[in-house]
């Protein structure tokens, strides 16, 4: 838990609902704030097993996954390779159309002058992010030049590409997979502009969350089946959560994949395991008991 990332605050919280979690069935348990000297304290600790609750850069991009790996001690979550992927949007973008799953138009950029340079092929308004980042962080939606020119400036501090995506406007809906089963989607209206880092985690923001998602039978089916099928695409194993757009006209497209669903209070994993009649105790549970190698 906690970590080195842009995500460490919302970590902790993961890490300190897990914990607390697993303690009430009876499991023992030992916090670790990750810090540079994490292979001496799995040693000290003689860790049997690691939950992974981090979130972000060196949590959840395969790098923790990797020296788990070579330490021989199983993980939850998904594996080095999946982590990685799922990490980098662009790499996660490239996935999707090799895979024929539905996605909104995007280009790569890899400094702020190339994307300041090129032209756009799908115009304004688009979506600027950073290609290694989660929590919304960094992303901006821009109607136009001038804030594209401030978003890129932005989105050009944090690490890996440029990803610039064409705005579709339409309802927020995640879909959970959980040990290679969907288990269900929730749809999301934000009080404010678009679900950001504000929305997901700010005190009375009040975003509201409906599950299940209000769709109709046949569209809340594909929603499910698009997610599950992110989830294979990419390699993932334990639970995902993956980001959707419904269109107007009854589409469902993929915007990336979170093979480290966050696990906090507002978090949305744990929101469609209790919708699925599955407490947050056996959600992580289920995480735990799924742990493995997976070189």
């Amino acid at each position: 838990m906690g970590g080195l990332s842009e995500e460490r605050a919302v970590s902790l919280r993961s890490g300190a609902a897990v914990s607390q979690a697993l303690r009430e069935l009876g499991y023992p348990v030992i916090e670790i704030d990750v810090g540079r000297d994490l292979p001496a304290r799995l040693v000290a600790e003689k860790i049997d097993l690691a939950f992974i609750a981090l979130h972000g850069r060196y949590g959840e991009d395969g790098c923790v996954q990797g020296l788990l790996e070579s330490m021989f001690i199983p993980y939850s979550g998904s594996g080095v390779l999946a982590s990685s992927v799922g990490m980098e949007k662009v790499f996660t973008k490239q996935v999707f159309v090799a895979h024929g799953l539905p996605t909104p138009a995007w280009a790569a950029f890899s400094t702020a002058a190339d994307a300041l340079a090129a032209a756009l092929p799908f115009g304004f308004p688009c979506v600027v992010k950073p290609s290694c980042e989660g929590s919304s962080v960094g992303i901006h939606i821009c109607k136009t030049r001038a804030e594209y020119e401030a978003a890129i400036a932005d989105a050009s501090k944090y690490a890996g590409k440029l990803l610039v995506e064409q705005y579709v406007k339409g309802r927020e809906v995640q879909g959970a997979v959980l040990d290679d089963e969907a288990l269900g989607a929730i749809e999301i209206v934000p009080a404010r502009e678009f679900y950001d880092y504000q929305a997901k985690y700010g005190a009375d923001s009040g975003t509201q969350y409906l599950f299940p998602a209000p769709l109709p039978p046949d569209l809340y089916a594909k929603v499910n089946l698009t997610c599950l099928a992110a989830h294979r695409a990419l390699g993932c194993s334990g639970a995902s959560r993956s980001d959707v757009i419904i269109t107007p006209d009854g589409q469902a497209l993929l915007l990336e994949v979170n093979t480290l669903p966050g696990m906090t209070g507002s978090s949305l994993l744990p929101k469609i395991a209790a919708g699925r009649g599955i407490g947050f105790p056996q959600l992580c549970e289920r995480l735990l008991l799924s742990a493995a190698l997976k070189a």
